[in-house]
């Protein structure tokens, strides 16, 4: 009989190759179970998704119910839905009044999307400004500001008229003009490593928005639902952007993207022309449902605030260790540079030996993240010290 693994390797379109992958057969709280039994404490909650834990009870209960009572409907504006009016309010109650009007999309990348063809209508103006080093989606106009060239080429023609600046540069800050629609940024970078803003940055690009009518897009896809220590990072950095992107942890583990902006902006996409952005799927009651639970733990259980002393915490326990180049750190998010003659792909495989889920950075050669599930416990966080300890020792011999 044909195993998963056979039809994994051999039906599946994959976006990269691994010599040997993980058959996981079970995940709860921060702990992953293979076919074995044998745990993996998950350093990575799914690239930021499992905020709340694997199979949080709160979320597996509010799916089922939800599934009870129905799934699919139409999300055109012609059916009140629970699980998403619930899950936008509750969004707003922790948001400026500028952000008061949730559009559900059904990842990163489309929300990504959709705020750019907001800005766009709101202003008529044809340049995008990004940053390097930034990650913002693979879909077309998300990839016209992938931080990395190399990801780029291939698929060009892209958008035209971007226009890439250097993170934490204000002297650039001036090339963001008249004819710019829009400024994209990740408040901190995730991709590049946990890059978080120098003083005054945020708001040197929020001041020059302001002076030329351009709109500020933060995407806190990564960044946001508690991660940095708020609930959302702008936040704790003290800047309001004009259009909010959410994804990953907002749907709780289930598939939930967002782009958030004051009413008056979300009207553009409702007429002239009518319909002006659509989705199938975006705002599905059953991730809603999620979205809300998961949404509820993270305020009810004040994991945003408990993330800065658990980061803290992987900080203290680590940054001494001799293969420990730099650590750049916000809540419960850490990216550590470590020894460049350390072979990174050795690292994973041997995190992975340990009992360890461990990922590294798209844009930062030589680091590794530790960004685990915002639920960890004091006794997890010190067996997971204890397994990246006895990792980085067996990368010395």
């Amino acid at each position: 009989m044909i195993t998963d693994r056979q039809i994994f390797q051999t039906f599946l379109g994959l976006p990269a190759i691994v010599e040997d992958p993980m058959e996981i057969v079970k995940a709860e709280g921060v702990y992953m179970y293979d076919r074995d039994g044998k745990d993996y404490l998950d350093l990575v909650s799914g690239v930021s998704v499992s905020n709340v834990g694997h199979c949080h009870p709160k979320v597996v209960e509010a799916i089922k119910a939800q599934v009870d009572n129905y799934m699919h409907l139409m999300v055109y504006g012609d059916i009140v839905q629970s699980p998403q009016v619930r899950l936008s309010k509750l969004l707003v109650d922790n948001l400026p009044e500028t952000l008061n009007s949730v559009y559900f999309v059904n990842s990163g990348s489309e929300a990504i999307e959709g705020a750019l063809k907001l800005a766009k209508r709101a202003t008529g103006r044809t340049t995008l400004v990004h940053f390097d080093n930034a990650y913002h989606g693979g879909t077309a106009g998300a990839l016209s500001m992938m931080g990395r060239e190399y990801y780029r080429s291939a698929f060009r023609p892209l958008l035209p008229c971007t226009k890439e600046l250097q993170f934490n540069n204000t002297e650039q800050l001036e090339e963001i003009k008249e004819d710019t629609f829009a400024v994209v940024m990740e408040p901190v970078q995730s991709e590049a490593g946990v890059i978080i803003p120098k003083k005054g940055f945020l708001e040197a690009v929020r001041r020059r928005c302001d002076e030329v009518g351009a709109l500020l897009i933060f995407d806190e896809i990564q960044m946001g639902m508690g991660r940095t220590g708020s609930i959302f990072a702008f936040r704790k950095l003290g800047v309001t952007p004009d259009i909010l992107c959410l994804a990953k942890a907002l749907g709780g583990g289930m598939p939930l993207g967002a782009f958030i902006a004051s009413r008056n902006l979300m009207n553009l996409l409702t007429f002239n022309p009518v319909l002006g952005h659509i989705t199938t799927f975006g705002g599905h009651p059953v991730c809603c449902a999620a979205g809300l639970a998961a949404l509820h733990v993270i305020i009810d259980d004040d994991l945003a605030a408990k993330a800065e002393a658990k980061g803290l915490k992987f900080q203290k326990a680590i940054e001494d260790h001799k293969t420990v180049r730099d650590i750049r750190r916000i809540g419960l998010f850490l990216g550590i540079d470590i020894d460049e003659n350390i072979d990174t792909g050795k690292l994973l495989s041997q995190f992975r030996a340990n009992g360890l889920l461990g990922d590294l950075f798209l844009f930062r050669e030589h680091a590794f993240r530790i960004a685990p599930p915002l639920t960890i416990t004091d006794n997890e966080i010190d067996i997971a010290i204890t397994r990246v300890i006895k990792t980085l020792d067996s990368m010395t011999k």
